[in-house]
């Protein structure tokens, strides 16, 4: 399960509809909980797919556009990761908006995720956010949906 606030939602589906018809990214900081993870913040990061981006990604993962895919810089996801260490937070997820498209994992989703984190997608249907739903591999690195609970703003 993840635990986040109306706000911390709200702010992940604005910034899915301020890119569309791109897709959005971003980074889930916070802790683990016995059961749960909590989420202390969202921090926004820009789409950085591009040409190179997509030299990194063989297979179906193109460079055609930001429409179908996401990159979050690997300097960001760095410099992330030393500042939640310096809050005593973790990076515990990642999320993304599919334009278009439902709030299902894709394929490529699936061949890059990394074990342990949540993400999120959230679909935007004409620039519209709408199903918003969390994900976590299992040991067979097949994606499983993950109970979301909103809680008070902490």
């Amino acid at each position: 399960m993840i635990q986040l606030s109306q706000e911390q939602l709200q702010t992940i589906r604005t910034h899915a509809e301020s890119t569309y018809p791109d897709e959005c990214c971003g980074i889930i900081l916070g802790y683990l909980a016995s059961e749960s993870k909590i989420v202390v913040e969202v921090m926004l990061t820009e789409n950085v797919w591009n040409t190179e981006a997509a030299a990194d990604f063989p297979g179906e993962r193109t460079a055609e556009s930001k429409k179908r895919q996401y990159a979050i810089a690997p300097q960001v996801m760095l410099e992330t990761q030393k500042q939640a260490r310096d809050r005593s937070l973790n990076i515990i997820g990642i999320f993304h908006s599919h334009p278009d498209h439902p709030a299902i994992p894709s394929e490529c989703d699936r061949l890059y995720a990394w074990q342990g984190y949540s993400y999120i997608i959230v679909s935007v249907q004409n620039g519209k956010a709408g199903e918003l739903r969390s994900w976590s591999l299992d040991h067979h690195h097949q994606f499983q949906a993950e109970a979301i609970e909103i809680i008070p703003n902490l």
